[in-house]
């Protein structure tokens, strides 16, 4: 039995999660899955241009699981644009770098991920009612297959 995989710190989710190649009909085409975690290596890297330990920090991650997310998402992205496949973006083992949350009483407040991982609100920071619910960002989740896995969070 392996080693239980730990949650990528994500700091973006793309606002446009489906590409298709143009002139292709949808039911022609064969998918490629990319991970949330996937499409954030590359932005870090490739976008943002940061170093790969860079991106392992802001990931959460160590540097070789950063090279690994990262080639993942290289292979898949190339698969994709030279094989004429589309590119869905979703699912994964991530978790947001911020949670923002609202109780019944209307107050609103922001979490980090380190305050995330070690123990989420239960209660409002002004009012103190149990009752919060998160807010965006949202995290759309499922377990899509592959090594994809399901996200953390309410589900």
């Amino acid at each position: 039995m392996g080693r239980r995989q730990r949650w990528r710190r994500v700091d973006f989710l793309p606002p446009v999660s489906y590409f298709k190649p143009a002139g292709v009909r949808m039911a022609q085409l064969t998918e490629v899955r990319l991970c949330i975690e996937e499409a954030e290596a590359l932005r870090l890297k490739d976008i943002e241009g940061l170093e790969q330990d860079e991106g392992a920090r802001r990931m959460s991650v160590s540097r070789t699981t950063f090279a690994r997310i990262l080639l993942s998402a290289r292979r898949k992205t190339a698969d994709a644009l030279l094989n004429g496949k589309a590119i869905r973006i979703e699912g994964g083992n991530y978790e947001m770098a911020v949670r923002r949350f609202r109780c019944e009483q209307g107050h609103e407040w922001e979490v980090p991920f380190e305050v995330m991982v070690k123990e989420p609100p239960r209660f409002c920071p002004v009012c103190k009612t149990p009752h919060i619910m998160t807010l965006w960002p949202w995290t759309p989740g499922g377990n899509i297959g592959g090594r994809c896995r399901r996200l953390r969070g309410n589900e």
